[in-house]
């Protein structure tokens, strides 16, 4: 039986634009990246933030002793990781997180012009199977 994996889109945005997506996902500035979200009805959101968020709904639901939150909790600590993960942002297609090889792959070839245009600094797209994904570190189970 084959299984079929979800995909992800991330992209990587140069510091200051991705402090201006950060600040004001809205503003003008992001104009050329915004346009092609709306038209795959897309959001995005910094890994930063979302690692953070994580970690804030662990600790209310008291699920700080999960390996996962550890090493979540971790990333967010080191400060060279936060430096990196703050210009990265995943890309919600649909309002979901993953989403279809398909809707990846239009996504990622949307984006190309403005990976080649500079705007974009880097395009990665990732899939669900839980071989191709870190788990984390035994120091954190």
């Amino acid at each position: 039986m084959s299984r079929s994996w979800k995909y992800q889109i991330r992209i990587d945005l140069e510091e200051a634009l991705a402090e201006v997506a950060r600040r004001d996902p809205q503003d003008p500035a992001l104009r050329p990246l915004l346009d092609v979200l709306a038209r795959h009805r897309a959001t995005m959101k910094c890994q930063f933030d979302g690692f953070a968020d994580y970690v804030a709904e662990a600790e209310r639901n008291g699920a700080v002793h999960d390996p996962l939150y550890k090493w979540t909790k971790a990333v967010i600590k080191d400060a060279a990781k936060k430096e990196k993960y703050l210009k990265s942002f995943t890309i919600y297609a649909g309002g979901e997180e993953v989403y279809a090889n398909e809707t990846a792959s239009a996504l990622e070839m949307d984006l190309q012009p403005l990976a080649r245009a500079g705007f974009i600094a880097r395009i990665s797209k990732h899939d669900t199977n839980p071989a191709n994904n870190p788990q984390p570190p035994e120091c954190f189970r």
